[in-house]
């Protein structure tokens, strides 16, 4: 069964507390009381719950990333469906998720926090919200500045660096406007051996079978993949340019 098919249950969103099970619960129905669950709070499945918080986190994220420019449109939330190949028959439940993420008062903030604090040891996860935030918000293949900005303050919630997040945002680049070295995270005056060296640890940090080793789901397996081979087009570049064997 598709991750889509799991998180709209009241138990999930009861284990889960914090924004993210008092979304949950909205959505399912259900009167969540916010206070009594604490944000890093996890059922006793505790890999499935947190499976379940990052989706509906990047469900969330997503419907607040949306409203980020003042107007959410029907576009939008048809490209964040077709970003993520979500089934039709999950469809309207992950729409009622991300419609009442939308019309919300509370802001982007408090998921932020939430995922920040229940991956809080594991960047690699993070990252990969922040990849799948980069997949919706180019679904119409432009990244729109508030939409920018919006990645940058939930990566500062992360954790992470300016350095780390333009690393991240030049993977998301097409063609010629991708610098291989940024790509990287590296100097264009690093020395072949550098360039070598950052390029295995990036191989080995973002290989999906690290994902697939938290218990990721399959539809962020298919973003990681698309990483990897972004970080592995810009090592190719990087060889030829340089006449790397």
């Amino acid at each position: 069964m598709s991750i889509w098919g799991k998180i709209i249950g009241g138990a999930a969103g009861f284990a889960l507390g914090g924004p993210i099970g008092a979304l949950l619960g909205v959505a399912a129905g259900h009167v969540v009381d916010r206070a009594r669950r604490a944000p890093g709070r996890v059922g006793r499945d505790s890999m499935a719950a947190k499976r379940i918080a990052f989706t509906v986190a990047l469900i969330a994220l997503g419907a607040k990333m949306a409203k980020a420019d003042g107007v959410v449109t029907r576009d939008e939330v048809e490209a964040f469906k077709r970003a993520f190949r979500i089934p039709p028959e999950e469809a309207a439940q992950v729409g009622k998720i991300f419609n009442e993420a939308r019309r919300e008062a509370t802001g982007f903030e408090p998921y932020a926090e939430q995922i920040a604090q229940l991956f809080r040891h594991n960047q690699v996860v993070l990252e990969g919200l922040i990849d799948g935030l980069f997949h919706i918000a180019l679904a119409d293949d432009v990244l729109h500045k508030a939409e920018l900005e919006f990645l940058r303050a939930v990566a500062a919630i992360f954790g992470m660096d300016e350095h780390r997040f333009e690393s991240i945002r030049a993977r998301h680049m097409t063609g010629r406007e991708a610098d291989p070295y940024e790509v990287l995270g590296v100097a264009s005056e690093a020395s072949d051996e550098e360039i070598k060296k950052v390029y295995y640890e990036l191989t080995r940090e973002h290989h999906p079978d690290r994902l697939i080793a938290q218990g990721m789901p399959q539809e962020f397996i298919d973003v990681a993949t698309e990483k990897m081979a972004a970080i592995n087009g810009a090592y190719d570049r990087i060889q030829r340019q340089r006449g790397l064997n």
